[in-house]
C-alpha cells in the first residue's frame, strides 16, 4: 500500500477541479476504482497499489498535458480515452519532438509523452532511469538521444550493453567468437543503429570503437569518460552488477538505464537490481526516473491489449 500527493502545479487547480465543466475526480475513480481518490487544495492524495499509483500518475501528466494545450476541446470523451492509456494517440500530433534526422533522412521523433519526457531528462540529468514494458520505445529512443550526442561532439562515443542472461554472463558456453555470441542478443540494439547511421559509417564506428556494444561483464574495472552509456534489459541485473556498472561513470558521461520489471529471467529469489536502484535513487540529484506504460506502446496494437491483460492478473496477485 501506498499514499502519494499528486500536484497540480502546470495550471490553476481551480482549472483542473471545476465541476461546472467536468467532474473530473469523479471520472479518475470511475478508471482507478481500487485507488482512494482525496482532492485537497492543489492535488490529489492517492493511496493503494503502487503499480496502479504510477500507472495513475502517468495518465495525469497526460490528462495535464492536454488540458494546457487543447482547453478548448477538452470534454468528457477525450478525459475517458486518455485516462483509458490511449492519450498518446490524442497528444502525438502536438508534441511528437523530433530527436535528429537518420538514414533516408527520417525524422527520428519521440512519439509520446513519456518518450519525451526521456528526451527532456537528459536535458538536465546524466543519468536516466527508463522503466517500463516492451515496445514503449525506451531502448529506441535512448539510442536517438544517444546518436544525436555523438553526432553533435557532445560525446566522443557510445557504449551500449546488456547482462546476456539467457546465455549465462560469462557467454563462455556459446560457439563461436565474442562478436557471434552477443550478436543475437544485441541484434534489437544494432536495428535501431541502422535506421539513424548509414551501415558503411556505423561498421567504421564500430570497427574503430566509437560505437561498442559488449556484455556487461565486459564494463568491470573500466571508467567511462566522455561516453553515452545505455544499459538495456537492466532488470536482469543483480545487485553487484547494477551497482559495478552505476559507479563506471566518468567524466562528461550519460548514463542511460532501461528495464522492465515485469519481464525479470533472473532466478526467483535474486533481487533485481533495477528494482533496487530505482527505489534507493529516487532522490538523488542528477538522477531521473522516468516511468512508461502501454499508453507509450507503439508495436502493433494487441501488444497493448496483452499488457494490459497481464497488468491486471499480476494485480490481482
Amino acid at each position: 500500500m501506498k499514499k502519494l500527493e499528486y500536484f497540480i502545479n502546470q495550471i490553476h487547480p481551480s482549472e483542473f477541479f471545476d465541476k461546472k465543466k467536468y467532474d473530473i475526480v469523479s471520472l479518475i475513480k470511475k478508471h482507478f476504482t481500487k485507488i482512494k481518490i482525496i482532492p485537497k487544495g492543489d492535488r490529489l492524495i492517492l493511496e493503494g497499489d503502487e503499480s496502479l499509483i504510477v500507472q495513475l500518475t502517468i495518465r495525469l501528466d497526460t490528462l495535464l498535458l492536454f488540458i494546457i494545450n487543447q482547453n478548448n476541446i477538452i470534454n468528457e470523451k477525450s478525459i475517458h480515452s486518455i485516462l483509458s492509456g490511449n492519450g498518446s494517440k490524442i497528444l502525438e500530433s502536438i508534441h511528437s519532438r523530433l530527436i535528429l534526422y537518420g538514414v533516408g533522412k527520417k525524422k527520428i521523433k519521440a512519439h509520446t509523452i513519456n518518450q519525451i519526457k526521456i528526451v527532456q531528462a537528459f536535458e538536465n540529468n546524466d543519468m536516466v532511469f527508463a522503466i517500463g514494458p516492451a515496445g514503449t520505445g525506451k531502448t529506441y529512443t535512448g539510442i536517438a538521444i544517444a546518436v544525436k550526442a555523438l553526432k553533435d561532439k557532445i560525446v566522443k562515443k557510445i557504449i551500449l550493453t546488456r547482462p546476456a542472461v539467457e546465455a549465462g554472463e560469462s557467454l563462455g558456453f556459446l560457439p563461436g567468437d565474442l562478436k557471434d555470441k552477443l550478436d543475437p542478443y544485441m541484434q534489437p540494439l544494432y536495428d535501431a543503429l541502422k535506421e539513424m547511421i548509414a551501415i558503411e559509417k556505423l561498421e567504421d564506428h564500430i570497427k574503430r570503437g566509437v560505437i561498442e556494444i559488449a556484455p556487461l561483464a565486459y564494463m568491470r574495472g573500466r571508467t567511462l569518460d566522455n561516453a553515452f552509456v545505455i544499459l538495456d534489459e537492466g532488470q536482469n541485473t543483480t545487485h553487484n552488477q547494477m551497482k559495478m556498472f552505476l559507479t563506471r561513470m566518468g567524466n562528461n558521461a550519460k548514463f542511460m538505464i532501461n528495464g522492465d520489471p515485469g519481464q525479470i529471467d533472473l532466478p526467483k529469489k535474486m533481487i533485481s537490481g533495477l528494482n533496487e536502484a530505482k527505489n534507493i535513487l529516487k532522490n538523488v540529484d542528477g538522477i531521473k526516473i522516468v516511468n512508461l506504460d502501454e499508453t507509450d506502446v507503439i508495436r502493433h496494437e494487441v501488444v497493448k491489449k496483452i499488457i494490459n491483460a497481464y497488468k491486471t492478473i499480476e494485480n490481482d496477485n
